[in-house]
């Protein structure tokens, strides 16, 4: 593997894109507001035109078409014809590898096979037996601060529980875990190039250490499982073996504490929402799956490699499409009033993204928002954000609030 750095062109505008298609896109790697980005922010995105032009759109500095439809995002995940998910993430090139997140970076006929090998890991049945382990691990990080009146949410529950989870399928030291999450802001936070390279690098380092470890003394967990899983008659390589930890990595190591956090802020903010759940916590699932859509928050991308016209933009080969879930959730072409946070819409939303490359962990995903909301909201009072509090969040490509203090009446 080499350790170069190879640093992405920024081009400029290119002649088939019609300049009134150019917009300043906020969701993007280097901003960060303190609004909440779904307020204002995001609605007023949502009006744009179906399909827009983005400088900076790809966390490596790319530009990328945006489509902003439900309709649209979904032909885009499942076109496999005239997009690539090969090399989307750019991790790997960054540093001159050449093994892609799996399975998410693979198109078909590889992509079937490599996602049928992991679905029995993450199965809906699985994820239900693992259902008291899970709550432990949210009853925990609650005992520590229910009783104090108040926490700062984000480093105190929405990455500790979800990270607690995933280091136990994992099978990696919880003792690393505060190195773990500096890599992972390094690769999904960060906007300079040469540091995501070198986050990259760590972490690429890191797994091959704990891959090699696990060959040698395998456990019931998945990086033993990937260090001696088999595709059809023959082992995963070298490149697939790193691909598919990496993915794990990225996917558990972030996504799920974002999701939690939007939840809670929603609830922080909306008191009438938070005591209808508080008074009816078997509405919980439900309100999940809308909470989901309304604050759908990632980003990934696509690679073009024929000319195709979408909703009347001309997409080149090379060119990059952004696939924002946050957009297509909101688009009022499919939801009524997208705008507002009903528990009752029981939506069929793109939040996990669409067709093969729908999310493999969803399920995962969906047990810990349940525990989470249902332990907090049994465990402590009505909850609010600390009076004169600034919530800084991220926009790019994934939306997350930096911190979130809550404060409560001590009983």
């Amino acid at each position: 593997m080499n350790d170069s750095i190879v640093a992405p062109p920024r081009p400029a505008i290119p002649d088939h894109v019609p300049p009134e298609l150019v917009f300043d896109y906020p969701l993007i790697v280097s901003r960060k507001t303190t609004e909440n980005p779904f307020d204002r922010i995001i609605p007023e995105v949502a009006s744009w035109p179906d399909a827009f032009y983005a400088p900076g759109a790809v966390p490596t500095g790319d530009a990328a078409w945006v489509f902003r439809r439900a309709a649209d995002v979904r032909r885009l995940f499942k076109d496999t014809d005239n997009f690539t998910a090969r090399g989307w993430a750019s991790f790997s090139g960054l540093i001159g590898d050449s093994w892609y997140q799996v399975p998410v970076e693979y198109d078909p006929p590889e992509h079937g096979p490599l996602r049928a090998l992991l679905n029995p890991l993450l199965s809906p049945a699985r994820m239900i037996a693992l259902d008291a382990k899970v709550r432990n691990y949210a009853r925990h990080y609650i005992s520590l601060f229910k009783d104090r009146g108040y926490c700062e949410f984000m480093s105190e529950f929405a990455f500790k529980f979800p990270i607690a989870v995933f280091l136990e399928l994992m099978g990696l030291p919880h003792e690393d875990v505060d190195q773990l999450l500096t890599w992972e802001m390094g690769l999904l936070h960060e906007p300079d190039v040469m540091k995501i390279a070198a986050a990259t690098r760590s972490v690429r380092d890191y797994l091959l250490v704990k891959l090699d470890e696990s060959a040698k003394n395998p456990r019931d967990d998945f990086i033993s499982f990937i260090a001696s899983a088999r595709l059809a008659d023959r082992a995963l390589s070298r490149d697939e073996q790193v691909g598919m930890a990496f993915n794990f990595y990225t996917g558990g190591l972030d996504t799920v504490s974002t999701n939690i956090a939007l939840h809670f802020r929603h609830l922080a903010e909306n008191p009438d929402h938070q005591a209808t759940l508080r008074a009816h916590p078997d509405r919980i699932p439900l309100a999940t799956e809308e909470l989901l859509r309304a604050y759908a928050a990632v980003t990934t991308f696509r690679i073009c490699t024929r000319e195709v016209v979408i909703n009347g933009a001309r997409v080149m080969p090379g060119d990059r499409v952004a696939l924002s879930t946050t957009l297509a959730c909101r688009d009022e072409g499919k939801y009524d009033n997208p705008h507002e946070i009903r528990f009752d819409r029981g939506p069929q939303h793109e939040a996990f993204a669409f067709g093969p490359h729908r999310c493999v962990g969803m399920h995962l995903a969906r047990r810990e928002m349940h525990c989470a909301l249902e332990e907090v909201l049994a465990a402590i009072p009505q909850f609010r954000i600390e009076p004169g509090a600034t919530i800084v969040s991220t926009l790019g490509p994934i939306i997350q609030p930096e911190t979130l203090p809550l404060v409560w009446n001590r009983p």
